[in-house]
Parts: C-alpha cells; structure tokens; sequence
C-alpha cells in the first residue's frame, strides 16, 4: 500500500464527512479529502446548532433521538467540554398557526402546551398581542458545533485515518474495479469506495465522478447578532413560531441571534449574508418581542442543502458501484450525527443497522431518477 490507497476516500469534511470518516475507520483504511482549507469552513463551521427531537422529516427524528445518548455521554476523550447544554424551544402561534401547533403537539414528542402567560413569563419581552397559544419542548439542547465536529475528527486521525485539506477533487473515474480521486494538486486517491459528503456540492462531485445528479437545492440561511438590552436573555429558551419564518436564541449569554429561518435556493459558493434578509428577520422578531435594535454586531450566512423531498440522501447510487451518497441533511447535520455517521458505515459493511434501519428504504437516494 502506498500512501493514497485506501478502503474509502470520503469526499467533504464537514460534519457529513467528519462523522462518516470518524465511523468508517473503525475497521477501514479511510481518507477524508476537503477542498478548503479548514474542515466545515461552508456550512458546519457556520451552525448555531440546537438537538430538537421535534426538527425535521421523519427520517432526520429518527437519527436525532438515536443521536442523543452520545451527545450527552461521548466516549473519553472526545471532547475537553460539554456538547450539550440545556435550552428549551418555545413555540408561539399567532392566531393564524394554532391549527399548525395542534397538530405539532398531536404528532410531536416532549411537547406541551404552555399558556400565553407562561410564555410571557420564560421571556418578558414577548408582545401581549402576538400569540394566541403556545407550546414548549424542555428537553431540548444548545449544542457545542465545534466540539462535536473536531471530535469527530479526532476520531478519525486516532482511528488511523488521513484528513487532506486543500485538496479539491478534480477527476474521479472507475479504474481496475474501483475509484481514482485526483485532487486539484495532482494527489490520486485509489479506493474501492468513494462516500459523497460533499454537501452542496454533492451533485457537482457526482458530475465528476460520471453519476447522475440527485438534484440537491443549496439553499442561504442568514443570521445575526444583537444586543437584547435592557433584557436578560441568558436563561430565555430558543423562541420561534410555528411555522418557522424567524427564530431568536441566546447567544454568549448576553447576546441575542436572530434569524428570518431563511431558505434562499443559491448556487453553492462561500455564501455572504443579504441585507435584507437581516433586515426581515429582525422585523419578524420585533413583531413578537419589544426588543429595540440599535445596531447588528454581526451578521452571517450559511448553506443548507436539500433533496428535493427534503428528506436524508444516504446510500449506494442506482448506476455506479461503490459510489456512495451521504447529503441532503438539511440543516439537521449536528444534531442527527452520530447516528448517521455509524448509519453510513453500517450501510457501506452490509451491517444490521439495528434502529436505524427504519428509515434506511425512505432515505435511499436510489428513490429519485
């Protein structure tokens, strides 16, 4: 073996790629290749993460609860600091959402219903007039991105496995039963496997391999950072409505991030934030809390992918073999990946994914084309 042979080259090391490398090489030579400089420099290194059991497609819940027990208790060694630390979700209706929130606590799990008054009381800021009902999930949690996405990694290089940053595929074609990646400085990775986790550029790694597109949608999701002054937000939960068209969650105890939850279909690229959007998202917010807004401290986007049914992408291609999806997560990558990353490899082995196998027939990319 030389030093680019390898049982799996993993193409992005986001979280994607950083929990499906960490898991592949358990018992697999894996190299986790990444065009950027720094690993989960688009989207990853962008999210302002909260575990919400009660976030996503049926099949993103699924991996979010099985995903739970680890972020509460990671193996030694994982971490220096906690990954989770407690942080309600509160849901306000105005008049025109109480039918959706009657149906989120009829279908959702560890949700209750709150009156308005008990919100009020969780956030004195909230506008007497804004929501007729309201409901709230305690068990809920901010979640250290960082952290998770370096143990990972460091899972990865323990475990034996190569992390290549700067290291752009260029070419990846079948040669002698298995793949060549040549990355943009002339390196050849040579795997039987090759696992796209190439988030928003999923599909653009697939043209480059030959295989056909899933239609993967890289969508912009905008947020930005105030001072919430005079109020106290720290203890304050996440708060959003129903229908998700804007969200506010504490941040460095004295801050408050708010965004319009935006989902603005862009090509993929180093994505910057919109004025406007900053703007509409401060304006929904204000619509539910009196929070004056003096100046935005900063301002940020990220990139959030989707399939075009919005649920998981993960598994072999319907054409190529030993070509491998893993996207379309969404904005649901933290929370979901521990699960998802054992999920991978159990898929790449043949292995019983035990609990996980629910959703292996509904997340299966093999459902489009």
């Amino acid at each position: 073996m030389n030093a680019t042979d390898f049982d799996v080259v993993v193409i992005g090391a986001g979280i994607a790629g950083a929990t499906s490398a960490a898991a592949l090489a358990a018992d697999r030579r894996v190299a986790l290749i990444e065009a950027e400089e720094q690993a989960g420099y688009h989207s990853t290194g962008r999210s302002a993460a909260v575990w919400i059991q009660n976030y996503g497609p049926a099949d993103v819940r699924v991996l979010t609860g099985l995903s739970r027990a680890f972020f509460a208790a990671p193996p030694p060694g994982f971490a220096e600091v906690a990954l989770m630390q407690r942080r309600a979700v509160l849901f306000l209706a105005p008049p025109e959402q109480t039918a959706a929130l009657a149906a989120m606590l009829a279908e959702g799990i560890g949700l209750r219903p709150i009156d308005p008054a008990a919100a009020a009381a969780l956030v004195p800021a909230l506008r007497p007039d804004y929501a007729a009902a309201a409901a709230i999930e305690d068990d809920a949690f901010d979640m250290d991105v960082a952290a998770i996405h370096q143990g990972f990694l460091r899972q990865l290089r323990a475990a034996g496995g190569m992390l290549a940053l700067r290291r752009r595929a260029g070419r990846i074609v079948r040669e002698h039963g298995g793949w060549a990646v040549t990355t943009a400085d002339g390196t050849v990775f040579r795997a039987p496997v090759v696992v796209n986790a190439a988030g928003a550029w999923g599909d653009e790694v697939a043209g480059l391999a030959g295989v056909a597109p899933l239609g993967l949608v890289a969508c912009r999701r905008t947020a930005a950072i105030i001072d919430p002054a005079p109020f106290d937000v720290a203890g304050w939960p996440l708060v959003n409505d129903v229908a998700h068209t804007w969200y506010a969650r504490p941040e460095a105890r004295t801050r408050l991030m708010v965004s319009p939850a935006d989902e603005t279909p862009v090509a993929p690229q180093d994505i910057q934030p919109d004025e406007i959007d900053v703007a509409i998202g401060i304006d929904r917010m204000q619509g539910a809390l009196a929070i004056e807004v003096r100046r935005v401290e900063r301002a940020w986007a990220g990139l959030r992918t989707f399939t075009p049914d919005r649920s998981l992408a993960f598994g072999w291609d319907r054409a190529a073999a030993g070509f491998f999806w893993c996207v379309g997560q969404g904005g649901y990558g933290i929370q979901t990946s521990p699960a998802a990353g054992r999920l991978v490899a159990d898929l790449v082995a043949g292995r019983d994914p035990g609990a996980a196998g629910a959703v292996v027939a509904a997340i299966d990319p093999r459902r489009f084309g």
